[in-house]
């Protein structure tokens, strides 16, 4: 029982990903659904971005911030608190990529980086991560889209923006002592969701 809650909302990732998908795709009888790499990559992030954005509003701000009734912290299991919205995301993104294992059609990853992480190893670590996260924090509202080889391998990447959508997330950045930044403010850019499709078969 102790994983349940984040077990759930990564499998509501991926399921209703995999929905949008083949919705936008439009598929007819006897035909084949195709969609674009930047369609895909946008509906997985509306899946995410919005159930990111639930559980941060109406379960870690309302408990933590309005109720006051339990805290929210990254020693979850020894805290006996929730899950942090960002460890949330990073819980999905394992268990999808897990799963994925046995689904070979369902083909991408996903990740939240920052230029100013509390956990370094959420640092950007290719150039067009690099690029994608200025991007996004200097052009606030807009994506950014590009492809990059890895490996051998080519690769759509598509970053969007990560911003405090709720007064805990501000305030558990500012006040966190490995925090590189400590004057975020609600609504402010905070980093991105890394999206990344491969282009090759």
């Amino acid at each position: 029982m102790k994983h349940s809650r984040k077990t759930v909302l990564a499998l509501g990732v991926a399921a209703s990903a995999i929905a949008l998908t083949t919705a936008i795709a439009g598929t007819d009888a006897g035909s084949t659904p195709s969609i674009t790499p930047k369609a895909m990559a946008d509906a997985l992030h509306l899946v995410m971005d919005s159930d990111r954005t639930i559980y941060t509003r109406k379960i870690v701000n309302r408990l933590v911030k309005k109720d006051k009734v339990i805290k929210a912290s990254e020693h979850f299991e020894d805290d006996k608190a929730l899950v942090l919205p960002a460890q949330m995301f990073r819980f999905g993104s394992e268990l999808v990529a897990k799963r994925a294992e046995d689904m070979p059609d369902v083909n991408f990853s996903y990740s939240l980086q920052s230029l100013w992480p509390v956990n370094k190893q959420n640092a950007p670590k290719t150039e067009a991560e690099k690029a994608g996260l200025k991007y996004v924090a200097d052009n606030k509202g807009q994506n950014y889209y590009t492809e990059e080889t890895l490996g051998g391998k080519k690769y759509f990447t598509a970053v969007y923006a990560d911003t405090g959508v709720a007064p805990v997330c501000v305030s558990c950045h500012n006040e966190h002592k490995d925090s590189p930044r400590r004057d975020f403010k609600l609504g402010d850019v905070m980093g991105g969701v890394v999206i990344r499709i491969p282009l090759d078969g």
